[in-house]
């Protein structure tokens, strides 16, 4: 015995359109979910715009006045220029690797900085590409010796990767501030801010070669109100999908019903004469014998 499936066709009009429309408010209710999850992913990204507009080329002030000793990075100073007094811990020197930087996986190089007041702050000053013949770089420029005055705007450090990978001895998978604390000697893993690093603005005394500078953030709103916009529109065209739906079939029930009415005699007519009775040939060519007999 075969199950019959239940066919649209098959359902009451009311309820089939009932179904209709409770697919499209289902499906607006969606579509405003994520139109409202770019709303917030546009304002998240204006609040970064703003906030990289209003830090990153203000002057340069001493890094106790944004960190104080003991104290943490406050989100809204991200990007702040410090101005940095001490020496760098060479030694200590890190490789982050598989950095999108001049079309290449490349390196950037990280350097401990141990300030006059004994705090060492991780300084990222800049990238270099992958080496010719090797992953690794063919040469990474020196810091400069003895005590120099930097110029660093703070970051926060970075998540670890979710992939879980790791990297090789003396590189990191990614800027992340207590990987790097593990990754260099013990008193100056101990001493290393949590909460921040530097990017290199300046150095001096200047080196004579130095790392390729990190690019300044990008200006990019993104396409995330657009696609807010869009969601809307998509909620706006279901509902005129379900419309334009019942509308046809209607229009089909209104012409089905006008076809069966066409088709159906009406009671007032005339009814049809019988059809005549065809003689047969044979009977008639026999009546034609006899009558010429009896001449």
């Amino acid at each position: 015995m075969t199950r019959r499936s239940v066919s649209m066709q098959r359902l009451p009009r009311a309820g089939r359109w009932a179904i209709y429309i409770a697919l499209a408010v289902v499906f607006a209710i969606a579509c405003a979910f994520l139109s409202n999850w770019q709303f917030s992913r546009n304002q998240e990204r204006a609040g970064q715009l703003a906030l990289v507009a209003e830090n990153y080329d203000a002057a340069a002030v001493p890094l106790a006045e944004v960190i104080p000793a003991g104290g943490e990075l406050d989100p809204q100073d991200e990007w702040r220029p410090v101005r940095l007094t001490g020496t760098y811990l060479t030694d200590d020197q890190l490789l982050a690797r598989n950095r999108p930087h001049g079309g290449t996986s490349a390196f950037e190089v990280l350097v401990p900085f141990r300030l006059d007041d004994g705090r060492v702050i991780l300084v990222d000053r800049g990238w270099v590409p992958p080496g010719q013949d090797q992953p690794e770089p063919d040469a990474v420029p020196a810091p400069p010796a003895g005590e120099v005055t930097v110029v660093a705007r703070l970051r926060p450090g970075e998540a670890l990767p979710s992939s879980g990978r790791s990297a090789p001895e003396g590189q990191v998978p990614t800027i992340n501030l207590e990987l790097a604390a593990g990754a260099i000697s013990a008193e100056s893993g101990a001493a290393l801010e949590r909460s921040a690093y530097g990017v290199l603005v300046s150095e001096d005394p200047t080196p004579a070669t130095s790392p390729n500078a990190l690019e300044a953030p990008s200006d990019d709103p993104g396409p995330h109100l657009s696609y807010a916009i869009q969601w809307i529109l998509f909620a706006v065209m279901g509902f005129v999908f379900i419309g334009y739906v019942i509308r046809t079939e209607r229009r089909h029930r209104r012409e089905d019903a006008e076809e069966a009415a066409a088709a159906e005699p009406t009671t007032d007519a005339a009814q049809p004469a019988p059809p005549r009775r065809r003689r047969d040939r044979d009977a008639e060519d026999e009546d034609a014998l006899l009558d010429a007999a009896g001449r």
